[in-house]
């Protein structure tokens, strides 16, 4: 009798850890910013399920608006990269930018997908600070000196529009790592408006 009912129970065990590894893989995405299972809150048995429910609207709307916003900014800053005779300190800012913010579309297109949510639902929606076809269509013929200008100036409201929108997400989201991105956007962006004030009075 006991070495049936310990047979039955390695078998349970057993048959409970493969189904534990299969709803964790599809929890989170593997790009996230800050390590970890940040979605699990000390109830590792539902995190499958938990992956759903765990965001809310807010969550939503802020990765399906940022992504796009993102995709913009880094659109801008291939511009610059591949133009001649710009500041150094503005192609290295440029570069940065880039470097940032393509990872972080990867995170937030994994989120939504972990959500059951559409990563496009927003894509042609205007956001704060997002610029106009005329507005790329001038970045984009610029060059030297007044493409330099024309980048800081843009971007600047550009970054302002993406700290209102993350800013709105640390108040109103729910899921930890969208909402400790949306902190990490609002730190990182503010610091590189300023940043980018200081260049352009060097110009």
């Amino acid at each position: 009798m006991n070495k049936k009912f310990l047979t039955l129970s390695a078998t349970a065990i057993a048959a409970a850890i493969a189904l534990a590894g299969c709803g964790t893989g599809t929890g989170s995405s593997g790009t996230s910013t800050s390590g970890t299972n940040h979605s699990s809150t000390g109830a590792p048995s539902s995190s499958a399920p938990a992956a759903a429910a765990d965001h809310n609207a807010a969550d939503t709307t802020f990765a399906q608006s940022m992504i796009p916003h993102h995709a913009q900014a880094v659109e801008m800053s291939d511009m610059m990269l591949a133009k001649q005779d710009i500041p150094a300190a503005v192609t290295a800012l440029a570069t940065k930018i880039k470097a940032a913010q393509g990872p972080e579309i990867e995170t937030m297109t994994g989120w939504l997908k972990s959500w059951n949510e559409s990563a496009t639902k927003h894509a042609g929606h205007g956001m704060a600070g997002m610029m106009g076809d005329e507005d790329m269509k001038k970045l984009d013929a610029a060059q030297g000196t007044e493409a330099a200008r024309l980048f800081l100036t843009q971007m600047i409201a550009h970054h302002e529009g993406a700290v209102m929108m993350a800013k709105t997400e640390n108040t109103d989201g729910k899921d930890a790592d969208a909402v400790s991105l949306s902190k990490a956007i609002v730190t990182a962006q503010e610091a590189e408006i300023q940043e980018m004030r200081d260049l352009l009075a060097t110009l």
